[in-house]
């Protein structure tokens, strides 16, 4: 009787030792491991997601070369060949009916250059600036979601795999159990349904085994659309990051760093100017003009050679009330741009706090969690000792156990919660990037494309052959 006992406690124990290496990392000479930073790496790297609002941010840098060359002169040509035919009765003719045709070609240049419309062009210039710089932000803010989903994706693998192990001890240890419980029953010492209770304790235990399993799948899975790559023999990440000290430090820095913000703030600047460019459209516009044309009649030997050069001025004077009507609109856009870099930095704010709030819950609880184990270890053991006594019935010891795994449980999903919360942290304070975390990638330099476009080269000049390279890069990328 007693040696049932003793042999079931026994595989409890090594279930215990398999468990906490689970809980601890990888098990020892395991050599290669797949880290957190190493998921992050590859999460930024494979994202399509950021590749996609890469290519959003370079054709926000083609609005500023656009603006730039409004500010250029315009040239343009105009070719056409005309056949003229037909009858016609004049004196010339003697008043008889003649046919006549004819076939001419006229090849005509034409040029334009904006001298002077109130500020209209430059300030269009700035508006698309402006607008590439909130473009940048909306990227970073990108960036840090698809970082925060890595990391949601590996803890979760990690808490699959961590339960998934506890739920094969578990069913290994109730199967233990039943042995035993058979062995007592066989000898007298307990009845029928001590054994029953057994059996149904590992039917649960199986189930709960099947559905972990399903779990670890589902959250593989996860890892393959987060990080781009399956997950291998996830290493149990190092300390959690610390941010901020208290929850007036962790709202300070979001209101400064978070991205945003800082988009709102570039997005209230272009609004700004955008009323500025709404009243200039009421101004006259200044601009010189000059064309050369030739035409000659394949007839005869006729030909005119003639250019013309002027500078013209135009401007409205009633226009239905369209221009009035867009200078209002001009001036509510900028309002509600600034309502809403307040309500933007309020959220910030708000998420900021709340963030440090869960980091505060989530480390109480991973602490909570340990002691919970540590005591319910103690409790399972003197079950176990009393039941090999017969001071407790198999039911004790089967909710002494159940009790154990909940509290291992409770732990995994209370550590997997702590590091979660500590990068969501990050993310809120605007701080989860490749640059912050200082991940072993390759960086994307948002103003690589924007210092070669800016000045809107030509695309048979030097700089745009080069423009056109660097385009074929990224396309084979």
């Amino acid at each position: 009787m007693k040696r049932a006992w003793i042999k079931s406690k026994q595989a409890a124990q090594v279930a215990v030792l398999t468990v906490t290496t689970a809980l601890g990392g990888t098990v020892a000479g395991v050599a290669t491991a797949d880290t957190l930073a190493g998921a992050l790496s590859d999460a930024y790297k494979n994202s399509g997601l950021l590749e996609q609002n890469r290519a959003v941010l370079r054709a926000a840098d083609e609005d500023v070369a656009q603006a730039v060359a409004a500010l250029r002169p315009v040239l343009s040509w105009a070719w056409d060949v005309t056949r003229q035919f037909g009858t016609q009765q004049s004196a010339q003719t003697g008043n008889v009916a003649a046919g006549f045709n004819n076939s001419a070609t006229t090849l005509r240049l034409s040029a334009s250059l904006m001298l002077y419309d109130f500020g209209s062009s430059k300030g269009q210039i700035d508006i698309a600036k402006e607008s590439v710089l909130a473009t940048r932000q909306a990227l970073v803010s990108v960036e840090q979601n698809v970082l925060l989903q890595a990391v949601d994706a590996y803890t979760r693998v990690r808490t699959g795999a961590e339960t998934l192990a506890l739920r094969q001890n578990n069913v290994r240890v109730i199967t233990e159990e039943l042995r035993a419980a058979k062995d007592r029953f066989d000898v007298g010492e307990v009845t029928r349904t001590d054994v029953a209770q057994a059996e149904a304790r590992l039917a649960q235990a199986r189930a709960s085994l099947a559905q972990a399993q399903g779990d670890l799948v589902a959250a593989q899975e996860y890892f393959l659309a987060a990080v781009g790559r399956k997950a291998g023999n996830l290493a149990s990440p190092t300390r959690a990051p610390i941010s901020a000290k208290n929850a007036g430090e962790a709202k300070a820095i979001a209101q400064r760093n978070h991205p945003d913000v800082l988009r709102a703030k570039h997005e209230v600047a272009a609004a700004d100017l955008g009323v500025a460019v709404a009243e200039a459209s009421l101004k006259p516009t200044v601009n010189l003009t000059g064309s050369y044309g030739l035409t000659e009649n394949f007839d005869s030997s006729d030909y005119s050679r003639a250019g013309s050069i002027g500078v013209q001025a135009s401007g409205p004077i009633y226009a239905g009330g369209r221009l009035a009507s867009v200078v209002r609109q001009a001036i509510q856009r900028r309002d509600a741009a600034r309502s809403a870099l307040h309500l933007t930095t309020i959220s910030v704010a708000q998420d900021a706090g709340t963030a440090f709030a869960n980091l505060q819950v989530a480390r109480a609880a991973r602490e909570a969690g340990d002691r919970q184990v540590r005591f319910a270890q103690v409790a399972f053991d003197g079950v176990r000792e009393e039941a090999s006594l017969g001071a407790r019935t198999t039911l004790d010891v089967l909710n002494a156990e159940q009790e154990l795994l909940n509290a291992k449980a409770n732990l995994i999903t209370s550590v997997a919660n702590e590091y979660l919360a500590s990068y969501s942290l990050l993310a809120n304070m605007g701080l989860l990037t490749a640059d912050n975390l200082r991940l072993n990638v390759p960086r994307y330099d948002p103003a690589e494309y924007y210092k070669q476009v800016n000045k809107a080269p030509a695309a048979v000049s030097a700089q745009g052959r080069q423009l056109d390279k660097m385009l074929r890069r990224i396309g084979k990328e």
